[in-house]
């Protein structure tokens, strides 16, 4: 019997492979000099010259003598304090009623209204609702979410044939495989964006325009997604069960979802994250949500709405993702 596969080998005929080689260096090599052609031709160069002179500049206090800089200081310093009260003109003074202020609101015989340099340019009489801006970012934040959550939803009923047929093993034949992946990927391919205005040709400016873009896109993240954890998911299992007399749709329930359960919701809470964020920027195109108000504010220079905006934004984000973490929790039982 030859034991030469189980005796180990004298310490002399051990040998490292070594990390470094020449084909390594040369690969290198040639990666860099394609970096830096490509750095040129996307301005990478130039986009870190001028922020290294914007540093430079703010550092000697002459921040004037940046053009970086100065668009920086000029946001910034109309980016706060944060604007959460709106007002409405009162185009008859002499008719107003006091008696129909809304909650909370009151009457501003001198509300300023400034130019886009923050400048004042005259006075109005108006009604000043405190949280009367805040209350409308909600209003708008809430149909943004909702386009997210139905974005998603529909994004995971797309998927899911995708995933069955797109995985190797269960699919029927290797035709459905491959047309499978290629809508995946032409999902993928598709941004938001151009979806977004595609659908709007169709049915019109609005929130469904939108969900259907972040749907079919996003689709294609989670049909493969789920595909290769199906085919990554042990085998052990499923030749057990399929051993017993057990159907392609039995192994997968019983034998298959079970490992991959955990990473499929996390797969969904992320898609859900990522839809809350594409879903503002679908706005800009008209498809609904609090982009396009974000939009227009951007448009007329209002930076402090535009910081009240990317706020609350910021929270409704966490807030979602401390929730979507504590069900995922629940459900896997952690």
């Amino acid at each position: 019997m030859n034991n030469d596969t189980t005796t180990p080998k004298p310490a002399a005929e051990w040998q490292l492979r070594s990390v470094c080689s020449t084909r390594l260096f040369a690969l290198l090599a040639v990666g860099a000099v394609l970096l830096a052609i490509s750095a040129h031709r996307s301005e990478v160069d130039k986009g870190l010259a001028d922020s290294g002179r914007a540093i430079v500049a703010v550092v000697r206090g002459k921040p004037e003598s940046s053009r970086v800089a100065r668009g920086w200081l000029r946001f910034l310093s109309h980016a706060f304090p944060l604007v959460i009260a709106s007002y409405e003109p009162i185009e008859n003074p002499e008719e107003f009623d006091p008696d129909t202020l809304p909650a909370f609101a009151y009457r501003d015989t001198k509300y300023p209204i400034k130019d886009t340099m923050g400048d004042v340019v005259r006075y109005v009489d108006a009604v000043v609702k405190p949280i009367g801006y805040l209350t409308y970012v909600g209003g708008l934040l809430v149909q943004t979410i909702e386009i997210a959550i139905w974005g998603t939803i529909l994004s995971v009923l797309i998927s899911i044939p995708l995933a069955y047929f797109g995985a190797a093993g269960y699919t029927p034949n290797r035709f459905f495989y491959n047309v499978a992946r290629a809508i995946c990927s032409m999902n993928r391919a598709i941004p938001e964006l151009i979806a977004a205005l595609v659908f709007a040709v169709a049915y019109g400016q609005g929130a469904w325009a939108g969900i259907l873009a972040l749907g079919v896109h996003t689709s294609g993240f989670l049909g493969k997604f789920f595909a290769d954890d199906i085919e990554n998911a042990a085998k052990g299992p499923q030749e057990a069960l399929a051993s017993t007399g057990a159907n392609k749709l039995k192994v997968l329930r019983y034998a298959v979802l079970p490992q991959v359960m955990p990473q499929f919701l996390a797969y969904g809470q992320y898609i859900l994250e990522r839809n809350v964020r594409s879903a503002t920027v679908l706005g800009i195109v008209g498809a609904g949500g609090i982009g396009v108000e974000l939009n227009e504010r951007w448009k007329q220079f209002d930076y402090g709405h535009v910081s009240t905006i990317l706020l609350a934004i910021f929270i409704t984000v966490f807030i979602l993702e401390q929730i979507a973490q504590r069900v995922r929790a629940r459900l896997i039982g952690e």
